[in-house]
Parts: structure tokens; C-alpha cells; sequence
């Protein structure tokens, strides 16, 4: 049985060559499930490292009761470890977080506030801990997306999550999609509302984004999400006999 079922969040964790974090981890992430205002366990998606993060994943989900984790051999993304996660969630809610805790875990509980409400609530960093270029990366891939999607997102960057599950399992993933949660919830017909939220500097490991990845990556995808936004396919079954 998927153990996850048993929960109200599911918060998932992509980790790929973070192994100086995960003590970082094990206690940050224990201690908010400790006292979460829902029932909520950790799934640690290993995404292809090869730094002895699996041996320190399968470590802490040998001690922490409410840990689970998958693991692939290859790195496929983040995008697609955050799909493998989502996939794999039966909870309610599903939550997202980075490795490298540049946000808070604690802050989930700000946005668990709005959560059955609004079926994307999502982080907006207050006060980044980045260098300006960074933010200057961020500010000029963000303002380029909200003029080729539609959305009001401010900071899509912000690694901090709370969705329904039943939504994010529908929404159409593509290498990049992390960046589009806000406009694939759209096309959903699903309500976002983003929270201002805490935000550090890097403690261990190292960032995998450099410039090219961060302004190329979003520059085609927005041509991407546009060209699928035409053909998107969306149906209601208003009835039928499969249950009698």
C-alpha cells in the first residue's frame, strides 16, 4: 500500500548530489512534521546522484517514521522528479520544496492556510538572499513569462508549493514546467493565490542554474506553453452508467 494515502500533504522533495544537506534536511524537515498543521510526510525523490545522497536518503527514511523516498539511476530534472513525485503522492495536498532549504519548511503552514481554497498556493521569497544578478535573472525570465502566458505570478522561481493533488496529477509536465505551475493551473480552470515567504542563502552544496540555463530554459518554453494552450484539451463526463 502506498503509506502516503495516509496523509493530508505530501510534501515533495527533488534532491540530486545534495548530500552536505541532507542532515540540514532530516531536521528541518522532521521538525515541521513534528507540528504541521495537517498530518504531513516527506517523499525524497532522488533524481540521479551520484554524491551518496541515495545511501543519506535511505538512511534518514530508516530512522524518520514519516519519510518515504523513490529513486531513478539517471537525472532526468527537476521537472521531472517533481512529476515522479507528484505521481506518486495519494495525499490531499501535495507540497514542493528544494533541497538546498533556501526556503523555509515552516512557511508550508502559511500556505496550507489557503489551500482548500485555491488549488495552487505558492511562495513568493521576500527579501531574497540572491545576488542582484541572480534576481536581475530572475526579474527578466519572469515579466518575458507573464507576457507570453497570461499570469499574475510574480516569483514562479519560489521553491515553496502547496497544490491539490487531484490537479497537479492533470497538469500537462514538460522539462521546464516548474516554472509554469501558475498558467498550467489555468488551463485547469484552477485558482492560485501566492504568500509572501522567508528566503536564506545557499548553506551547502551548489546551485545547478547558471545564466544560460536560467533565462534560455524559460525564453522556449514560453513559445512551448503557447503553442499547447491552442490545443489543450479539457472535457466534463456529465454522465454515466460505469458504477452500477
Amino acid at each position: 500500500m502506498n503509506e502516503t494515502r495516509n496523509y493530508d500533504l505530501t510534501v515533495v522533495m527533488p534532491v540530486y548530489n545534495e548530500v552536505d544537506n541532507m542532515k540540514r534536511v532530516e531536521e528541518k524537515m522532521a521538525a515541521f512534521v513534528a507540528h504541521a498543521p495537517v498530518r504531513t510526510c516527506v517523499l525524497l525523490v532522488n533524481d540521479g546522484s551520484k554524491d551518496g545522497s541515495l545511501k543519506s536518503i535511505r538512511d534518514i527514511c530508516s530512522r524518520q517514521p514519516h519519510f518515504y523516498f523513490i529513486s531513478s539511476t539517471q537525472n532526468h530534472g527537476l521537472s521531472t522528479a517533481m512529476k515522479a513525485g507528484i505521481d506518486t503522492a495519494q495525499s490531499r495536498y501535495v507540497g514542493y520544496i528544494d533541497a538546498d532549504l533556501q526556503t523555509d519548511p515552516e512557511d508550508f503552514a502559511l500556505l496550507l492556510k489557503y489551500a482548500p481554497d485555491y488549488q495552487l498556493v505558492a511562495g513568493i521569497r521576500a527579501n531574497r538572499k540572491d545576488s542582484g544578478f541572480k534576481r536581475l535573472q530572475s526579474k527578466i525570465a519572469n515579466g518575458f513569462r507573464r507576457k507570453m502566458t497570461g499570469d499574475t505570478a510574480t516569483d514562479t522561481g519560489c521553491p515553496l508549493k502547496v497544490m491539490w493533488t487531484s490537479y497537479a496529477q492533470r497538469l500537462p509536465f514538460f522539462d521546464g514546467m516548474h516554472r509554469f505551475l501558475p498558467a498550467l493551473m489555468m488551463l485547469e480552470e484552477g485558482k492560485f493565490k501566492e504568500v509572501p515567504v522567508r528566503h536564506y542563502p545557499r548553506m551547502a552544496g551548489v546551485s545547478k542554474y547558471h545564466l544560460w540555463n536560467r533565462l534560455k530554459g524559460p525564453f522556449l518554453d514560453c513559445f512551448a506553453y503557447r503553442w499547447m494552450r491552442k490545443r489543450y484539451i479539457r472535457y466534463n463526463i456529465d454522465e454515466e452508467n460505469l458504477g452500477r
